[in-house]
């Protein structure tokens, strides 16, 4: 999956989030989740040159900093902090990523949200809401601790209004870095 929209100034790890957001925004929206695995392209095309090859990774285009290999079919029977407390990554992945689509309210809300509701019941509540908002978040981490995240409404769904940032999704973040811990 190599992209051409994806800023050249940008960080590597910046590029390979921005890289799938393209490619899920390229899918359309009411997409299931989608976990990736990020490898180093150099190494990939050192250690797996034809399955770099196959990727379109050749020297000539010089793609460098990490490339995306979209992992299985999150399972959408399973809660996804369950599914991805089960995760263990081999050594030559140096890092992992994650898009995924949700409601969101603004924070101006917090306070009207009610207090003891089931996470069907939350999510039936923001639903309902009129000034929800429908967001894709593409977050990604490293097994360095480095991390990004990218956030496009389904409102302003163009690749010019997509914000980024390393800390925009915090909890998600944390727990694809747990999927690295030993």
């Amino acid at each position: 999956m190599t992209m051409s929209n994806t800023p050249m100034a940008a960080s590597p790890l910046t590029r390979a989030v921005l890289e799938i957001d393209e490619y899920a925004s390229g899918l359309g929206w009411d997409q299931p989740a989608r976990l990736f695995a990020l490898v180093d392209t150099a190494r990939l095309r050192t250690q797996e040159p034809s399955l770099a090859a196959q990727l379109g990774l050749d020297e000539e285009t010089g793609a460098t900093g990490f490339t995306p290999i979209e992992q299985d079919e999150v399972p959408a029977d399973k809660a996804l902090d369950e599914f991805l407390a089960t995760i263990a990554w081999p050594d030559a992945v140096v890092g992992c990523a994650l898009t995924v689509e949700r409601l969101m309210l603004p924070s101006s809300v917090d306070t009207q949200v009610p207090q003891g509701l089931s996470d069907a019941e939350l999510a039936k509540w923001v639903a309902a809401r009129p000034e929800r908002q429908e967001v894709r978040m593409t977050v990604a981490v490293l097994r360095d601790g480095n991390r990004e995240s990218a956030i496009r409404l389904r409102e302003k769904d163009a690749a010019t209004e997509v914000l980024t940032g390393p800390d925009l999704v915090p909890g998600l973040a944390e727990a694809l870095a747990a999927t690295f811990a030993d």
